[in-house]
């Protein structure tokens, strides 16, 4: 592995919130000379210990494999084609790993073996209860993590938080109307209790 090398991890795990982290670490590593995409799919853990593996087992991981191969490999024609005419340039290398291990620990360790530059997961966006009981492999990575993490959370995800206010259509409306104004002319004064903002 050349020094020089840009590493980013992803954190796969085939739902919606993982392609949106595939995509954003594909674009990252087009920005850099020499980036490599390392790509996780962490699979629940196996009894590692024995002397000898059933084949049952060892079957296991060649289509766990070969399934991430063919998925990453999809995902990058995507993302070549949509990039086309924006003068893309391919990493160095992209690279399909299979772990067995807790997920967030799996994806932290790969990191952490590699020496990554960047981790890049997403999230359901789960909020209050929800996340408490099921818990959050992006939250625990960005406690374990020894580099960057990049969390790609949808902007639609709902939050259960009630301080939290949606965004303001009239707000949009104004940002997109005017050339600098921030904020609606109800916001403006509401704003400004407990915000201020400048320009260059």
């Amino acid at each position: 592995m050349s020094e020089t090398s840009f590493i980013i991890v992803v954190g796969l795990d085939y739902s919606d919130h993982s392609d949106a982290a595939l995509t954003r670490g594909f674009e990252l590593a087009a920005r850099e000379p020499r980036a490599e995409v390392h790509v996780v799919s962490v699979q629940p853990p196996l009894e590692l210990a024995r002397p000898s593996l059933p084949k049952s087992v060892l079957l296991d991981v060649e289509v766990a494999t070969a399934k991430l191969q063919r998925y990453v490999a999809a995902a990058w024609a995507d993302f070549s084609r949509a990039s086309q005419g924006r003068g893309i340039q391919s990493p160095s290398r992209v690279v399909s790993h299979v772990r067995f291990a807790q997920p967030a620990n799996g994806i932290v360790q790969l990191a952490s073996d590699l020496n990554a530059d960047l981790i890049v997961v997403g999230t359901h966006g789960r909020q209050g209860l929800t996340r408490f009981l099921l818990g959050s492999v992006s939250e625990q990575v960005l406690h374990l993590a020894a580099c960057p993490v990049l969390v790609m959370r949808p902007k639609s995800a709902i939050t259960e938080d009630p301080v939290l206010e949606s965004p303001c259509a009239h707000c949009r409306e104004e940002r997109e109307r005017s050339a600098g104004e921030l904020w609606c002319e109800e916001h403006r004064t509401k704003r400004g209790q407990s915000h201020t903002h400048g320009f260059l």
